[in-house]
């Protein structure tokens, strides 16, 4: 352990220095084992086998780095609306540059200043990849709490926020006083508005009716009928949760290059599921979208054409109901059926 306690004020502009619009800090104690338990044993984790293998270290920082003592939080705002991806079929967060990136380096340069500043210093860090509960982490550091929705929610950005998390094995000088206020109320608006009704309520999400997960994790096989047809104008991730949300009613334009979109977020279903070989290498390399994959990524915007119900799409249908990828094949198949008066 080390044995100085660290100046939050220090900490806090160094954070904004390196591009992060929040940190919190919170103290490094166990995580009750029904927080995730619970949500492993319903099954919501579909087959990302994962989020179980590593219980014990999403449950104790210690695990990770010996003598934990803080666990600091951090946040970006991302939510934009440039003109060219306006209406894009990919969520918010994938538009520009992978958010993996943009945070690994800005935790990267926070890590090198405070080595230098306290030498000995131990530290363990990850971005939404690593054994770490991140918005357990994030509600006990005072950025915000878990809303109905499942997404952290903040007062400075609502839930337009991607986390990173670094562990200290040293402690600060100030950790909040109590848990933020929980503003949800008897709001219902999330839940009503999922389309599939993956919000099961006490703030747990079901992976496998989200279409966040049918859309990005499910990348090697068919998704179920009833899922399918709720891909309207949604390829990659979904946002519906977040767009009804009233604390997110002024969203705050997070004027940051690397949340620029790309190229990418201004094509449309048909062009996306026209892409090929050469395209996707051009377009999707160092976004987020590279995590469906070329096939996968193809039958989430077949699967959105058949939903549009759109005659122009046919000729793409048809060609793509002979692609090279049985995904793609099976996915095409469908969306013409779904042509059919």
């Amino acid at each position: 352990m080390y044995a100085t306690q660290l100046p939050t004020a220090r900490l806090r502009q160094l954070a904004q220095d390196v591009g992060f619009d929040l940190i919190g800090f919170a103290r490094a104690e166990p995580i009750p084992p029904s927080s995730l338990m619970s949500w492993l044993e319903a099954g919501y984790d579909a087959d990302m086998d994962w989020m179980g293998s590593r219980a014990e270290e999403r449950l104790d920082v210690s695990v990770l780095l010996p003598g934990a003592r803080t666990v600091l939080s951090f946040a970006n705002n991302y939510w934009r609306d440039d003109e060219p991806s306006q209406g894009s079929p990919i969520a918010r967060y994938a538009r520009g540059r992978d958010y993996h990136s943009t945070l690994r380096d800005r935790m990267k340069a926070f890590r090198k200043t405070i080595n230098a500043w306290y030498p000995g210093l131990g530290t363990y860090g990850g971005v939404d990849s690593g054994p770490m509960m991140e918005k357990v982490w994030a509600a006990r550091g005072g950025l915000g709490y878990v809303g109905k929705n499942g997404c952290l929610i903040t007062e400075s950005h609502g839930s337009w926020v991607l986390l990173a998390t670094l562990i200290l094995d040293a402690e600060v000088d100030a950790y909040p006083d109590g848990p933020v206020a929980d503003r949800c109320g008897s709001c219902r608006r999330c839940l009503m508005a999922c389309p599939t009704g993956a919000l099961v309520g006490n703030r747990q999400v079901d992976a496998r009716a989200c279409l966040s997960y049918q859309t990005i994790e499910n990348r090697d096989r068919d998704v179920p009928e009833a899922f399918r047809l709720k891909f309207d104008n949604l390829i990659f991730g979904c946002d519906i949760c977040q767009q009804v949300c009233p604390l997110n009613r002024k969203p705050v334009f997070a004027d940051d290059e690397r949340f620029m979109p790309r190229a990418v977020a201004s094509l449309g279903t048909l062009e996306l599921a026209a892409l090929t070989p050469e395209q996707y290498k051009e377009l999707i390399p160092g976004t987020a979208l590279a995590r469906a994959r070329y096939d996968g990524l193809r039958r989430n915007a077949v699967y959105a054409l058949g939903v549009a119900r759109q005659a122009h799409a046919r000729p793409l249908l048809e060609k793509l109901s002979g692609d090279d990828s049985e995904l793609v094949r099976s996915a095409a198949r469908w969306a013409l059926l779904q042509l059919e008066p």
